[in-house]
């Protein structure tokens, strides 16, 4: 079984990338899914501030592993698309820079119930996205998400046969709130899995440490290893941290107070010692 890689949302310990690196280090992690850094989302940055991320992590021994951008998320009836488009290809530029091989995406909010009455405008947008990411050198990898186009298992599987290009994120706690089953989830999409989410939830969808829900933590994770899978990203939200409310959509809110912690770092050690436990 190969050595598992350990990477997180630091921005879940602080959105200073200099506590984001203490935070990663006292861990042991191996390095950083990069959403927030130093006030700003990821796909905000300059490339110069990449610049410097990307040299304080080399000093400190760590590695980029994802683009953790909000790519995709967005309404599909929005007409903002085009712009969208020239964000995902800042994106790819900053991903060269930072040297992350991959670009974590979602496939657009639907209204509720009505996913198949978008589905050709979705596989329309996800197919300009691939091809904006042709040729870059990064995976786009597509997370199951709450309220987006592949937030179920079957719509998921749907989108990674129609672009062989797209790999998957799986995030078990994503699953949970939409009422989908985590193992058959999993048994369904396990082949084209590039990386798991670290994050668990009770039936309520309430958010709690690995191991500590009905997310099937440990069962999934340990088939990914036999598999040969060794990388996964932990994502705490075991409390709410600077950025969490303009990440989701409104009145699509994530609970997140069935565990509380005194501090975010607090919140992110304990996300980390769960899922050291499971391994």
């Amino acid at each position: 079984m190969k050595e598992i890689n350990i990477y997180a949302f630091a921005d879940e310990a602080s959105g200073q990338i200099d506590r984001q690196i203490a935070a990663m280090q006292r861990n042991g992690l191996n390095g950083l899914e990069i959403r927030g850094v130093d006030g700003q989302n990821i796909a905000d940055i300059s490339v110069d501030k990449a610049r410097e991320v990307r040299r304080k992590l080399d000093d400190a021994g760590l590695t980029m592993w994802s683009m953790g951008s909000p790519i995709g998320k967005i309404g599909i009836e929005s007409d903002g698309f085009a712009a969208h488009l020239d964000k995902l290809r800042h994106v790819l530029t900053l991903a060269d820079v930072l040297g992350a091989k991959n670009l974590r995406m979602f496939s657009f909010f639907v209204p509720e119930g009505k996913a198949a009455d978008y589905r050709g405008k979705v596989m329309d947008q996800v197919g300009q996205m691939v091809e904006a990411a042709r040729g870059s050198g990064v995976v786009l990898c597509h997370e199951n998400e709450k309220g987006i186009y592949g937030d179920m298992a079957d719509r998921c599987h749907e989108l990674l046969t129609a672009f062989p290009e797209l790999a998957g994120v799986f995030d078990p706690a994503n699953f949970i709130q939409c009422g989908q089953d985590t193992l058959a989830g999993w048994a369904l999409l396990k082949d084209r899995i590039r990386y798991l989410h670290i994050k668990d939830a009770l039936q309520s969808g309430k958010v709690v440490p690995a191991g500590k829900g009905i997310g099937n933590v440990k069962a999934i994770l340990d088939e990914f290893r036999a598999m040969g899978g060794c990388a996964v990203s932990i994502e705490p939200h075991l409390s709410v941290f600077d950025g969490l409310k303009d990440l989701e959509q409104a009145g699509n809110r994530t609970e997140v107070d069935a565990f509380s912690y005194p501090s975010s770092d607090a919140a992110f050690d304990a996300a980390c010692d769960a899922l050291k436990a499971l391994l």
